[in-house]
């Protein structure tokens, strides 16, 4: 008895030290997710309607006291794990809002065009980028990083290939701004095309970095937006895989995988860490929903949740990201990522328009 005793009171002092450690960050993103909320508020009574939504404010007052003050040190345990799991258990959530039967009518078309949007997004993107001049495995990491999911394709890509830090660093320094611009101006490009609520709800899927962001640019449209983009967002993150398998194999004879810590890992645990236990947990949230096992209510209540999570994650989001560190990736890094996006935007319209996916 006194042996099981010992073990949770271990097991509370760690998990109380943990929380304590979590809470000033937690706390402050806390704060600027309130702050949006309210901003949103005043919009409403103003205007009449919100021109930027909470979730875009949340990441646009977090990127404000990022370049005003760099929290210390205590602050950013909270941070990341607000910007983590709050977010990846939102994500979760949202599974409770997705209709099959929505999704279905677009048939195989959505799928193929995901897929091949993702293979014809790397291969442009390569080539830019050494049209650009860069390195070869820059080149690789910056194309992979636009076609699928930003920093953690980059990531994944990275053992593979064999890149070295600085390759890495300069591949992902971009990410965080450019992501946060798709975000702000996605629902503007959307607008002015004309696009259907499940057309630009496939363009956000198609374009955004992560999922998160696709919650924040699909929202301004409708709830069928954040629907159809979660899920094709989804398929592109599941796509990260194979793609980190073949360039495995292509890449793999030239160098040694190098991992950020510098211990080798093999190609396959490589590809099994970066495949996101969130899809998972979407998706079965998402079946148990469709299939009745989850009521009405209890499906209302989890998209509310998962929208005050969302929020409070986009703060820390905002407060993650360092805008002077765009400048440091190098000029020809920089337009290599803005070019390749701005590509992917123009394919991803035109997929659309071509094959009824709007």
């Amino acid at each position: 008895m006194s042996r099981l005793h010992r073990t949770f009171r271990s097991a509370f002092s760690s998990a109380a030290s943990r929380l304590t450690c979590i809470l000033p960050g937690l706390f402050l993103c806390l704060f600027v997710a309130l702050a949006a909320i309210g901003l949103e508020w005043i919009e409403w009574r103003w205007t009449g309607r919100a021109w930027l939504e909470a979730l875009v404010l949340a990441i646009l007052l977090g990127a404000v006291v990022r370049t005003i003050w760099t929290p210390g040190a205590r602050f950013l345990a909270g941070i990341h794990f607000s910007a983590k799991y709050l977010l990846e258990t939102a994500i979760v959530l949202i599974g409770a809002m997705l209709s099959f039967d929505a999704i279905a009518a677009s048939g195989p078309t959505l799928l193929v065009t995901i897929v091949a949007m993702v293979l014809l997004s790397i291969s442009t993107g390569y080539v830019i980028a050494r049209l650009l001049g860069l390195p070869k495995r820059l080149a690789t990491l910056i194309a992979c990083g636009n076609a699928i999911c930003g920093n953690s394709a980059i990531a994944a890509v990275a053992p593979a290939i064999g890149a070295r830090g600085e390759e890495v660093a300069a591949a992902i320094s971009f990410t965080a701004i450019l992501g946060i611009a798709v975000v702000l101006s996605l629902p503007f490009v959307g607008g002015w095309l004309g696009m259907t609520p499940q057309g630009y709800g496939v363009f956000a899927g198609l374009t955004v970095y992560a999922v998160p962001q696709v919650l924040a640019a699909a929202s301004p449209f409708s709830p069928l937006s954040v629907q159809v983009g979660t899920l094709v967002k989804l398929v592109r993150v599941l796509m990260l895989g194979p793609v980190v398998f073949c360039f495995s194999l292509i890449g793999g004879r030239d160098a040694e995988p190098e991992c950020a810590t510098g211990e080798r890992t093999s190609r396959l645990a490589t590809i099994l860490h970066f495949v996101p236990w969130f899809i998972l947990g979407f998706l079965a949230v998402a079946i148990a929903r469709n299939s009745g096992a989850i009521p009405d209510t209890v499906a209302t209540g989890a998209v509310k949740v998962s929208t005050w999570l969302t929020v409070v994650a986009m703060a820390a989001l905002g407060l993650e990201v360092d805008i002077r560190a765009l400048a440091n990736s190098g000029p020809r890094a920089s337009a290599a990522a803005m070019l390749s996006l701005l590509v992917l935007c123009v394919l991803s319209a035109l997929a659309i328009a071509c094959f009824g996916l709007g």
